[in-house]
């Protein structure tokens, strides 16, 4: 494989125009070519990117590889470790202290008694776009304020505060901003939930902040935990339900086949996940040396993981570029694989298979009120892929 080892020299800035919903051409040709490129990342450091299924699994399955923050060996300065609670950049045996209180709040059985409530933020949302109709963006109609609610809710964030939080977490999540205004946005929502804590700690309610607040965890550490949970409760689930519907627009075979089963629903949900995997590639360093894919990745060497190839590795899935809801899409790597495995994939299935179905139920008739190539995709730079605002009509 070395004599004819593939380098992708940069992370792709744009995706092909008229493929919103497929990897960049630089990652799918990287793949192409074997699932293991030479990589030098944009500090110079060199480094690997893998894009095929098996060895991005592989990686994320192997205790040689660290998630922590301070070890990224991407810039030419060290990186200062992950703050208190923000378990995402972190290793064992910090990362089990803040994860293990929360993996009973979040189990699958937990999360299938929120369905009731999810389908009544559901139906409001899709009666206040019903009311205003028959346009609707359905970014802020629909795709944002069923998670955010939700998250929220289970956060114990007042409702009248979600607004300008969203904002601060859209600000520096999205990619666009300049680092002195993601700074700012990121040291506000900081804060604020410095500020929540505290509110909790005095007053518990009914959530799961409240409940940690009964353990021994320090202050800071439950704001960074909370951090984590929001960004990620608001930013993933919103895109998957945005991006997922304008995929289904635009496969109308599929699109129908959905509305004449609803059952379909849970491998749809499934195969929208592994289609758009809007949560693109994640990093791991080498602890030591390491052999992936027969080559040697040396110890403190940073690999970049392609989930967004892998999720579309031939070799895993036949004819992967074809979004088909009879799919069985069943492993696939959009919430990740390992000890990091998404804490919240079971609320993002309740929330997608909840809101695809009722609105589709709903607006028979849904479809692009522009052309498709006007949707505004988020740009490569946002940490999740989707679309800045979906505008969608149908039939009174």
């Amino acid at each position: 494989m070395s004599e004819s080892l593939h380098t992708v020299t940069a992370l792709p800035a744009e995706r092909r125009p008229g493929c919103p919903f497929d990897p960049p051409a630089e990652l799918i040709e990287a793949r192409e070519h074997g699932p293991i490129s030479r990589y030098t990342h944009p500090g110079g450091k060199p480094g690997w990117m893998i894009t095929g299924y098996d060895l991005v699994r592989s990686v994320l399955a192997d205790s040689r590889f660290s998630a922590r923050k301070d070890l990224l060996n991407v810039v030419d300065f060290e990186l200062p470790p992950a703050p208190p609670g923000e378990f995402l950049l972190m290793d064992e045996p910090q990362h089990g202290r803040y994860r293990k209180p929360l993996v009973g709040k979040f189990t699958a059985r937990r999360m299938r008694l929120l369905t009731e409530r999810v389908e009544q933020i559901t139906a409001e949302c899709l009666d206040a776009m019903e009311q205003a109709g028959p346009t609707a963006d359905l970014v802020t109609a629909f795709a944002k304020p069923i998670p955010t609610i939700i998250i929220c809710e289970l956060l114990g964030v007042p409702y009248e505060d979600r607004d300008s939080f969203q904002e601060q977490i859209d600000t520096f999540m999205g990619g666009e901003t300049n680092d002195e205004d993601l700074i700012a946005a990121y040291t506000a929502t900081q804060e604020y939930l410095a500020q929540l804590v505290a509110a909790k700690r005095a007053k518990p309610t009914d959530d799961v902040l409240s409940e940690l607040t009964d353990s021994d965890l320090t202050d800071e550490e439950l704001k960074g935990i909370s951090l984590i949970l929001l960004a990620a409760g608001f930013d993933t689930t919103a895109n998957m339900l945005s991006l997922g519907t304008f995929a289904l627009l635009r496969n109308p075979e599929q699109l129908a086949a959905l509305r004449a089963d609803p059952t379909l629903v849970d491998q749809a949900v499934e195969e929208l996940l592994r289609y758009l995997t809007v949560a693109k590639s994640f990093m791991r360093t080498a602890l030591e040396d390491v052999e992936v894919g027969g080559q040697l990745i040396e110890a403190g060497t940073t690999v970049v993981l392609s989930y967004n190839t892998a999720n579309r590795d031939p070799e895993r899935y036949p004819d992967p570029h074809a979004l088909d809801l009879g799919r069985e899409a069943g492993g696939h790597l959009a919430f990740g694989h390992g000890i990091h495995l998404c804490l919240g994939a079971q609320l993002a299935r309740v929330e997608m298979r909840v809101a695809f179905t009722a609105l589709l139920g709903r607006f028979p008739t849904l479809r692009l009120a522009v052309p498709a190539e006007e949707v505004v995709l988020r740009p490569e730079a946002a940490d999740i892929h989707g679309v800045k605002s979906l505008p969608v009509t149908w039939d009174v």
